[in-house]
């Protein structure tokens, strides 16, 4: 892998860029503006030259912007089946397009690779809401009781956990333990969910996904009352009475899954909407109501922060071998159990 990479200090919408993706703009030209691809095909053009150079693979979580989805991303979908493809992969470098914990996970998964974030800024309200010290505590407060831990937390909650889950196997990784009793953490509403599914008792804290915990069922019924017919399906980090409401609740995998199943005429997506967006593309014939709640964390991912994070390596991850191992044993205790994808 070469240690220095000679760019030009301006990229530029030259005919050479906009032969070279003209293909690629056909695809996502019902989701971006022609206005914005010549600001944004300098960089995705750039982008290309500079994986090649550098050996790397560039990873976009669902809720990336389509730019970034389609234009730049060589694997898409959910923070842990990202992480799980990208340590198959030959890649010298992983560029991750999402959040910080996102990128942690891929670290923990693949500790010999570089791992690139584009901008630092990208948290996670959900992942912050607790820590390692948290999970300690709880374990002093409810002795014995297994701590089933979502995997949209840090490296450091993880490797605190007994066993990790994702929205589309936490009712059967909660079941899988055989117990009474458990910790459910960091997200209030999944949990509920999850306390919903089965007779194991579910002790609760109190994290939130900023994005849909904003979403509330009267806005639901505004959505069917505007659109005569309109499906509703529903991520269950939302609040109880939003699943109440929706036709369908399922993971982010599972929602994609549920739209290619059923083909609606009209559908909407009560999660974070470059999700819409992005389905939007292989699904034209469906009509995608957008209620457009914003993760301003993806946001802080652009086509000029993945540019310049390869352009000169910066913002690498790294996380701590050893607690990186207590991770990777929760993490592998859930794909023993069963799925360990969608998230």
């Amino acid at each position: 892998m070469s240690s220095v990479i000679h760019t030009d200090a301006k990229l530029e919408y030259t005919p050479e860029v906009a032969a070279a993706t003209a293909e690629l703009y056909e695809r996502v030209r019902a989701v971006v503006p022609e206005v914005e691809w010549p600001v944004h095909a300098p960089y995705v053009d750039a982008i290309e030259r500079l994986k090649a150079a550098r050996g790397a693979v560039v990873l976009a979580h669902n809720y990336q912007t389509p730019e970034i989805f389609h234009g730049v991303a060589d694997l898409v979908g959910d923070s842990l089946a990202l992480a799980k493809q990208a340590a198959a992969t030959d890649a010298d470098v992983i560029v991750m397009c999402g959040v910080h914990f996102m990128a942690e996970t891929a670290k923990m998964l693949s500790p010999d690779k570089t791992v690139l974030i584009p901008d630092l800024e990208a948290g996670c309200s959900l992942a912050a809401s607790i820590t390692g010290a948290d999970v300690r505590l709880l374990r002093e407060r409810y002795p014995g009781v297994p701590v089933v831990t979502y995997v949209n937390t840090s490296v450091e909650v993880k490797a605190e956990s007994d066993i990790c889950c994702t929205s589309s196997n936490a009712v059967e990784v909660v079941e899988s333990l055989g117990a009474d009793r458990v910790i459910f953490l960091p997200d209030e509403y999944l949990g509920r969910y999850v306390a919903g599914k089965t007779d194991v008792e579910v002790v609760l804290w109190q994290g939130h996904c900023e994005v849909h915990e904003r979403f509330t069922a009267e806005d639901l019924r505004s959505y069917r009352d505007a659109y005569p017919g309109v499906q509703i399906y529903a991520h269950p980090e939302c609040p109880p009475d939003v699943l109440a409401e929706a036709d369908y609740v399922g993971s982010t995998s599972g929602l994609l899954r549920h739209v290619d199943a059923t083909r609606p005429d009209r559908v909407v997506l009560v999660t974070e909407c470059s999700m819409s967006d992005n389905v939007a593309v292989a699904y034209p014939e469906i009509e995608f109501i957008r209620p457009c709640n914003l993760c301003p964390h993806m946001k802080q991912i652009t086509l000029p922060g993945i540019y310049a994070a390869l352009r000169d390596l910066q913002h690498e991850v790294l996380v701590d071998p050893a607690v990186a191992a207590r991770g990777r044993t929760a993490v592998e205790r859930m794909l023993r159990v069963g799925r360990g994808a969608g998230g």
